[in-house]
């Protein structure tokens, strides 16, 4: 059962100030916790129906997690969902590194002012699907730990590693001869394009694209290219940019 302060509690970290505040978020549903559960990530408390403790006890109390059963019409108080999820789990906000070094092989992606949730999330699941374990967020970015981001990724929270800095700080401090791809509506054709298994790629805000600050230590422009006769679609998506350019880096991967 769940007091009025829980309840209370669990609301507050809907705003970004409050996680933290407290260094604490919420995921909800099965698969999502269930990920959190077998990853790095600590989680505090799981609040499920009887149903689905009984289901899945054993493995969690294995770990030491503490398990309250609730109701739905609980679940419903404290969903941020439309439709509650038999399963909701508090987590802690692990600390994020003070130094950041973009690995030496394989890609990273960073991520220019992305503003959108459900695009942050969706591109952090995308990384995961193709196998790209960092992303470098700017710090004006969208919170990792906001509701419609954790519940976007599906899980594949707990496999990427998301870390926020700044962007002009952290390129300018490249090793020599570290390819910089950056996505513009202009430049080398991605299908065209010579593309290495290592590097960064560069995705810009939804409106405003790639900023002034971060353009300028690009080395490679990419675009993709449209097949749109008509002319009447203007661009992509950043989250579906992110899933065709991640494809074809790996794409090259596969063949070359």
């Amino acid at each position: 059962m769940l007091s009025k302060n829980q309840i209370k509690f669990i609301h507050s970290l809907k705003l970004k100030k409050y996680r933290d505040l407290h260094s604490q978020f919420m995921a909800e549903g099965t698969k999502l916790v269930m990920d959190l559960v077998e990853s790095n990530y600590h989680v505090k408390e799981v609040f499920a129906v009887k149903e689905w403790i009984v289901e899945h006890a054993e493995r969690l109390r294995a770990v030491g997690i503490i398990l309250t059963e609730v109701t739905d019409e609980e679940l419903s108080r404290i969903t941020a969902l439309s439709s509650p999820s038999p399963v909701s789990a508090l987590c802690s906000i692990p600390e994020r590194e003070a130094i950041i070094t973009v690995p030496r092989q394989g890609l990273t992606l960073a991520l220019d002012e992305i503003k959108d949730p459900g695009n942050l999330g969706t591109i952090i699941r995308i990384a995961d699907w193709f196998g790209i374990r960092n992303i470098i967020c700017s710090h004006g970015s969208v919170d990792l730990y906001n509701p419609k981001v954790v519940q976007s990724t599906m899980g594949s929270i707990a496999r990427v590693n998301v870390i926020y800095t700044s962007l002009p700080e952290i390129l300018s401090n490249l090793e020599p001869n570290v390819k910089v791809y950056g996505t513009f509506l202009t430049g080398e054709n991605i299908y065209k394009a010579d593309l290495e298994n290592d590097g960064i790629i560069i995705l810009g805000n939804e409106s405003a694209g790639i900023s002034l600050e971060v353009k300028q230590f690009v080395t490679d422009k990419i675009y993709i290219p449209s097949f749109d006769v008509t002319g009447h679609a203007e661009s992509l998506n950043v989250s579906m940019a992110a899933a065709v350019v991640c494809s074809e880096f790996r794409r090259r991967t596969i063949t070359e």
